[in-house]
């Protein structure tokens, strides 16, 4: 099996085998854009469930207690504060968090005092705290900031270092896109929403924009010699750009996907570590649609902004009627994609380039 794996990539890279992702993009746009309608419905509708952090409330820390299961907490808060649902969460081994809304000094006390009575820990080992709602604005407010900057960065570094600002507004795009579909999932899973959801959101933009660059520096690569040949269009070999760093980007996913997959499923959903969740989720569903929109989004909208260029436009039409009066010696699949044959070892730039002929000696 990594034998015929290993040969799959091989044709990959060398053009023997390709998939027409660029040829068919209006198919992903369209994947893409239905995704992104239902995210932000659910933004509409449902709505995310923000934490104390954000809200403001109270927390209790209850150490050292036998028995790690929600319902004494529960039990303690119907009897003081009825019309509240605490939030409950494991912290290592044997400490259980209680989260409530806004209480009255009064009522923290009966609190304490039930929750004393409900875990059977002495009064004076529990700790409690006043969260007001201002602190989690002020980290809602620094990470949009951040996010502004990043943006702004990003699009300044690809638009100077691939001389072009259509591939950095399409890398913005995907990012966005990510970003956008990830916060929809926790609007989906009512999955609450913290400081370190947030700090998640902000890591999965860089690892989709690594990725994102990969591929966008394979297909500079190979249209580096793009107007010195006639038998491949801007698209083809751009779409040979994302074949050739396929494998790569579902290697890449899969290692760093695993060690998340682990926290999320084996270590807040089994052990109920729930304190890696709200990152966790975050980290894994970003990872996952990251790599999807850096080989279905980001490349493709990029080759659809730069088909507009008139030198692009031209030297496309001029590939194409050259195909079609028998000109070119291109081999063209059934599903629409081109094979562009076997690379030369360390032949890289300008695929597919007409071979120069040997003058005379």
């Amino acid at each position: 099996m990594a034998r015929n794996l290993a040969t799959w990539g091989n044709r990959l890279h060398s053009g023997e085998k390709t998939y027409p992702i660029v040829a068919q993009r209006k198919r992903w746009f369209a994947v893409s854009g239905a995704l992104m309608l239902i995210s932000v419905l659910l933004l509409v509708f449902k709505g995310l469930n923000p934490g104390i952090d954000f809200t403001g409330g109270t927390q209790f820390v209850i150490p050292d207690v036998a028995d790690t299961s929600a319902a004494p907490a529960e039990q303690a808060a119907a009897e003081v504060v009825p019309d509240q649902i605490p939030r409950v969460t494991v912290l290592g081994d044997n400490d259980v968090r209680v989260q409530l809304g806004v209480m009255e000094q009064d009522e923290q006390r009966e609190m304490v005092a039930a929750l004393s009575e409900s875990y059977d820990v002495p009064e004076d080992q529990i700790s409690y705290d006043q969260i007001g709602p201002t602190w989690g604005a002020a980290v809602g407010q620094q990470a949009v900031q951040g996010l502004i900057v990043f943006l702004l960065l990003v699009f300044g570094v690809i638009a100077l270092y691939f001389r072009a600002w259509r591939m950095a507004a399409a890398a913005i795009i995907a990012l966005l896109h990510d970003l956008v579909f990830t916060v929809g999932i926790y609007a989906l899973s009512g999955f609450e929403v913290t400081p370190a959801t947030v700090i998640g959101f902000l890591t999965i933009l860089g690892y989709s924009l690594y990725d994102t660059v990969v591929v966008f520096d394979k297909v500079k690569e190979n249209t580096a010699n793009l107007f010195s040949q006639t038998r491949y269009t801007y698209a083809e070999l751009a779409n040979l750009g994302i074949n050739q760093t396929l494998v790569r980007s579902i290697n890449t996913s899969v290692v760093a996907l695993l060690p998340v997959a682990s926290i999320l499923f084996i270590g807040a959903l089994v052990l109920g570590a729930g304190t890696l969740m709200d990152i966790s989720l975050a980290l894994f569903v970003g990872m996952a649609v990251g790599t999807f929109s850096s080989v279905f989004v980001a490349t493709p909208l990029e080759v659809t902004l730069r088909s507009s260029e008139k030198a692009i436009a031209e030297h496309t039409a001029k590939v194409l009627a050259l195909r079609e009066s028998g000109g070119a010696d291109v081999v063209v699949n059934e599903d629409g994609s081109v094979r562009v044959g076997a690379l030369q070892p360390g032949h890289h730039q300008g695929v597919g380039s007409q071979p120069k002929r040997k003058g005379r000696r």
